[in-house]
């Protein structure tokens, strides 16, 4: 016997056979065991699907001489003749060489004939959207009003082509693709048909290679069995077909990995040198990424993979984490559509693998503004928190300093009572805060935590070696350091009464009572001069242009707390003092210093 091709040879003969197209197979059955036969039918679906083997099935399900029956014999002679495509009553039509009108008059003329020895009179149209807008029109009124014996069946995969006229006339069936599993099962079936063994993961590629089509499937089946010598293999696969392989790819990976851009370039040259195309480099590599992406997200089904999972590469999947994959997929999907425009492809490629090497270093969108929002938060509220090294760091500092405030809130009210007494005590007691303007700007005394004098910190360590040589880090003793001196000086933070006993204590129980919603606000009120009432107003001064804005914005709020401790509407002003050029250099703290840096900033006031 001459050689079939496997495509031939399996196809379907039943509705039974019809692989991943159950509803289309139970409603045409049922409707020919109800005796429901429509006049027109419209097959539609991607390619190697079964359109036209479901419209032979169906012809033989009504001509056949036990039916109409939902399970044609297959043994009778009419049976045979549509299956050989002989039969005088069944004619197959392609639409793409039977475009005009003229053709579509001589099926009109031949519909007056009732059929010669079956049933009915079936015409098969194929890729009917072929046919021309004039030839439709022509067809219409055959199609609504055939003769009872005659049955029209079209196929098509451009749905989107066939006019809604024609489509209103037919009953539609929507043919889908087949899925993974079940190619790969019908392979194995051919395999034992023709007497080959084959492995799972070579038939999972050519299931996965043939997206769905049965057809597809079967005739990269035989073109691998050709040259499979009775034992079709993955690597056989990999190395006539020219495709990388994934043992390759775990190799090129794990290289941009070390980020070892002159093993990349070596691996890549060695693929190119081999006769591996570009595109199938390509192609490969995304089917990789996806592969390693969905692994990530907890997918380990093998029929999604191709493979199973021990076969890919354990340091890309340790190392890289889903938004670097992903990222990555990202740049083959791009260069696939753009290499066609590039003047060199082999550049592209191997730019795109030098990319690869620092791709640990990538930040995605998502990071920035989660980077963003804990700077954003550590300037307005003192308090953002970061999932940042750095940035965690001084959010850690920031967060000692609004604690410190708030433990230190309840010792306002007490202090207020005592200010007036307080006057006279020692000058080198007091706590004083360096400012670009004035080194004195404001001396707070006899208000420490723990009641005791306020005792100078010792001097600065000698200047030894940079902390910030090894590329800008931040050393976690530095920061660390910084962090409990900051503490120990805002938990010793003192007032200085200014001589009117009357404002100072107003000012403390302002300080005490905003600080218990505000610790930021409150250590801003604590900055400023002494405080003059003027009738219903009180006006103070601040030698800080961004902490005025900050008291500004929160007037209202610092306003109705005056009067409720007043018993009286009383409006509150804050003004900036004018700015005096510095007499000796100011001495800025370490742990200025240190936010200078780890920000890359300058001082520029306040």
């Amino acid at each position: 016997m001459a050689y079939e091709v496997t495509a031939t040879r399996r196809r379907p003969q039943t509705f039974d056979a019809l692989i991943g197209q159950e509803f289309v197979a139970a409603t045409l059955k049922h409707s020919i065991e109800n005796g429901q036969i429509a006049h027109a039918y419209l097959f539609t679906g991607p390619r190697g699907c079964g359109k036209t083997s479901t419209a032979r099935i169906l012809a033989k399900a009504l001509n056949c001489q036990h039916g109409p029956t939902a399970t044609p014999c297959g043994e009778c002679s009419t049976c045979q003749e549509i299956t050989k495509g002989s039969s005088l009553d069944v004619i197959e039509i392609d639409g793409a060489s039977n475009t005009s009108v003229n053709d579509i008059r001589q099926i009109k003329d031949e519909v007056m004939f009732p059929p010669n020895s079956c049933r009915y009179k079936i015409y098969i149209i194929d890729e009917v959207h072929m046919l021309t807008t004039n030839a439709f029109n022509a067809l219409l009124k055959t199609i609504e009003e055939p003769p009872p014996y005659v049955i029209f069946i079209f196929a098509t995969t451009e749905l989107h082509e066939v006019p809604a006229t024609i489509k209103s006339r037919c009953q539609q069936f929507n043919f889908r693709l087949v899925p993974i599993e079940k190619v790969k099962e019908q392979l194995s079936l051919a395999c034992s048909e023709i007497g080959i063994t084959a492995e799972d993961e070579a038939l999972y590629w050519i299931a996965r290679e043939s997206t769905g089509s049965m057809r597809d499937a079967y005739t990269l089946f035989d073109q691998v069995a050709a040259f499979s010598e009775g034992h079709i293999t993955y690597e056989k696969i990999r190395d006539k077909l020219g495709l990388v392989g994934t043992e390759r790819l775990n190799e090129i990976f794990d290289a941009c990995v070390d980020a070892s851009p002159v093993a990349v370039t070596d691996k890549l040259d060695n693929f190119l040198q081999s006769g591996i195309s570009i595109d199938q480099l390509i192609t490969n590599s995304a089917d990789y990424l996806r592969s390693c992406l969905l692994i990530k997200n907890g997918v380990t089904k093998e029929s999604l993979l191709g493979q199973s999972v021990e076969r890919y590469s354990k340091k890309v999947l340790t190392e890289w984490s889903s938004i670097q994959i992903e990222r990555a997929l990202s740049l083959f999907l791009n260069l696939y559509r753009d290499i066609r425009f590039s003047l060199s492809p082999r550049y592209e490629i191997e730019l795109l693998f030098s990319k690869l090497c620092w791709l640990k270093e990538y930040v995605s969108p998502a990071e920035v503004k989660k980077a963003v929002d804990a700077a954003h938060a550590l300037l307005m509220n003192g308090a953002g928190a970061s999932n940042g090294s750095g940035v965690s760091n001084v959010n850690n500092f920031a967060n000692g300093i609004s604690q410190n405030a708030n433990s230190t809130q309840n010792n306002f009210s007490q202090t207020a009572q005592q200010s007036a007494a307080q006057q006279a005590a020692p000058q080198n007691a007091a706590l004083q805060f360096n400012d670009p303007t004035s080194p004195k700007m404001a001396t707070f005394e006899g208000l420490n935590a723990g009641g005791q004098d306020y005792q100078d910190p010792p001097p600065p360590p000698e200047p030894q070696e940079d902390p910030f040589d090894n590329g800008g880090a931040l050393p976690p003793k530095t920061i660390a350091a910084a962090t409990e001196t900051a503490k120990e000086d805002f938990a010793n933070v003192q007032i200085t009464p200014s001589g009117n006993s009357e404002l100072d204590n107003l000012k403390a129980k302002v300080i005490a009572t905003i600080s218990l919603d505000d610790a930021f606000i409150s250590a801003g009120l604590m900055q400023t001069s002494e405080w003059i009432r003027n009738g219903d107003s009180i006006e103070t001064t601040i030698q800080s242009s961004f902490q005025k804005s900050q008291l500004d914005a929160k007037n209202k709020e610092i306003a109705s707390c005056i009067s409720n401790i007043l018993g009286q509407k009383i409006t509150f002003k804050v003004n900036l003092l004018e700015e005096k050029k510095e007499t000796a250099p100011r001495e800025i703290p370490e742990q200025v210093n240190i936010l200078c840096k780890v920000f890359k900033g300058d001082i520029i006031g306040g």
